[in-house]
């Protein structure tokens, strides 16, 4: 079984930043996809960004140039660093990790909430 365990969320005005962190345990293939999703009140789940295990990432269009993703794989975390922050950027973000050999496993989930 894999767990993943988020920290980092919190309250935050407009253009402020915060780091998300989360660290997975238990039997993982190196060959993996870390990501964060998110989900605000009344709208659908979304990915924000995701990192392959060789490093190579892709982002939502809408946080690209503001937020980063970054993982360190001997300590099978990945991070999230958020700048600039918008009221539209207030959701509760799910660690996820992706192994074709494995499956998909989700984090409890962290909640940002960015005032105006």
């Amino acid at each position: 079984q894999v767990q993943l365990v988020e920290s980092g969320g919190g309250l935050v005005q407009a253009g402020g930043s915060l780091r998300l962190s989360c660290a997975a345990s238990g039997s993982i293939f190196s060959a993996n996809a870390m990501g964060w999703y998110r989900q605000a009140p009344g709208k659908q789940r979304e990915l924000v960004a995701t990192i392959a295990s060789a490093g190579s990432a892709i982002y939502l269009d809408s946080v690209k140039g503001r937020f980063t993703i970054s993982r360190d794989n001997a300590k099978n975390t990945v991070y999230l660093q958020m700048n600039s922050l918008k009221p539209e950027d207030t959701a509760v973000y799910y660690c996820n990790l992706y192994a074709a050999t494995q499956g998909e496993y989700w984090g409890q989930g962290t909640q940002v909430t960015v005032s105006s």
